[in-house]
């Protein structure tokens, strides 16, 4: 009986939360600072990067705020309750300025089930200044619907600052893999590969979502917030794990795109711990086949892994992993309910996309 109680729960939150979407698009299309009769067009070309690019992903992030802050302060408000879900949205908007820019960096094809934004008739490289829009309308939101709070400063700064971060991991990661057709495994470790992950995902996708929430909650104080974060990146680290395993084993209709980390060249987790457990044979077949865009060398590299068994190597880790973190969320969430953390970490524990 409690399963469905949460399941409908859950279900309810996402109604809630998808339904203020198309009025946060009429408030960027229509905000003061870009309003005339010769910005229509342009308005009209915007309206169309939002709604294909910001509402159809899982929506984990931007919903882990309003579930964050029903845990953080049990009698809010439904005004407050709809402020926490345009944060949300924000987080949202926020990750498809992140998807689309990224997606012409590592020329993928798809996303979401989708053709990439810049794989579109007619978009092309006017990609670049979408991903641009879809960064500002952040902050036109954030304006529009929080300037009268006392946290909004707050929430502006740290929006700034992971925007910061997650472009230094972004320039980690395109600066770790060599040009196409060279080979350079020295900087393949486990500690550029952290440090990638820590920067690049973790801090947007899971320590703002309950930053922002705690901020609404009046949660401020650098020991609260230092203790989420420890506990946050550390999950973001196994997301991503996650996420690299299912970019080679993950279905593409599952998954919603096809993953392109072995052609791309990535320091991704596979492809360090292949590495690590290499023998001289198979270290040579990694440097002939990794990083080209040749079918029959991706396919190769694959096949080297399910040699390798990395699959096991993987559930081994994602069991252990799960673990130390449900050990780390009971010991380290200070004054914070552990809710807050385990919502978050079952949402993700043995997901398939």
């Amino acid at each position: 009986m409690g399963d469905s109680n949460e399941k409908k729960g859950a279900a309810s939150e996402l109604e809630q939360f998808d339904s203020i979407f198309a009025e946060l698009v009429d408030d960027v299309i229509n905000c003061p600072a870009v309003k005339g009769t010769d910005t229509t067009a342009a308005m009209k070309w915007f309206r169309e990067v939002a709604e294909y690019n910001v509402p159809f992903g899982k929506k984990n992030r931007g919903i882990s705020v309003a579930t964050s802050f029903k845990e953080l302060k049990k009698d809010c408000t439904e005004g407050e309750l709809k402020r926490a879900r345009i944060l949300g949205w924000c987080v949202e908007w926020l990750q498809a300025f992140f998807l689309v820019a990224d997606d012409i960096m590592d020329a993928s094809i798809t996303r979401r089930g989708q053709p990439c934004w810049y794989k579109k008739d007619g978009v092309g490289l006017t990609g670049i200044n979408d991903s641009f829009f879809l960064e500002s309308a952040v902050f036109q939101i954030l304006r529009k619907h929080l300037k009268d709070q006392p946290y909004y400063l707050s929430v502006v700064e740290l929006f700034h600052d992971t925007i910061m971060q997650t472009v230094v991991g972004q320039c980690l990661d395109m600066t770790t893999a060599p040009p196409e057709g060279t080979i350079d495994f020295t900087k393949f470790t486990m500690e550029t590969y952290s440090a990638i992950v820590k920067w690049k995902t973790a801090f947007y996708s899971f320590y703002l979502p309950v930053a922002l929430a705690m901020h609404m909650a009046g949660i401020s104080d650098e020991a609260s917030h230092s203790a989420a974060k420890t506990i946050l990146l550390q999950m973001g680290h196994f997301f991503q794990v996650q996420d690299d395993y299912l970019d080679c084993y993950g279905a593409p209709e599952v998954i919603g795109k096809i993953g392109t980390d072995i052609q791309d060249n990535k320091c991704g987790w596979l492809v360090v711990q292949a590495l690590k457990l290499a023998t001289p044979h198979q270290l040579k077949v990694l440097q002939d086949n990794y990083g080209q865009h040749d079918a029959e060398k991706v396919e190769r590299v694959k096949k080297l892994y399910k040699e390798m068994d990395i699959s096991r190597v993987y559930a081994d880790y994602e069991e252990s992993s799960y673990q130390e973190l449900m050990s780390l969320i009971n010991s380290s969430c200070g004054t914070l309910p552990p809710a807050v953390f385990t919502a978050f970490a079952q949402k993700i524990y043995k997901r398939q996309k």
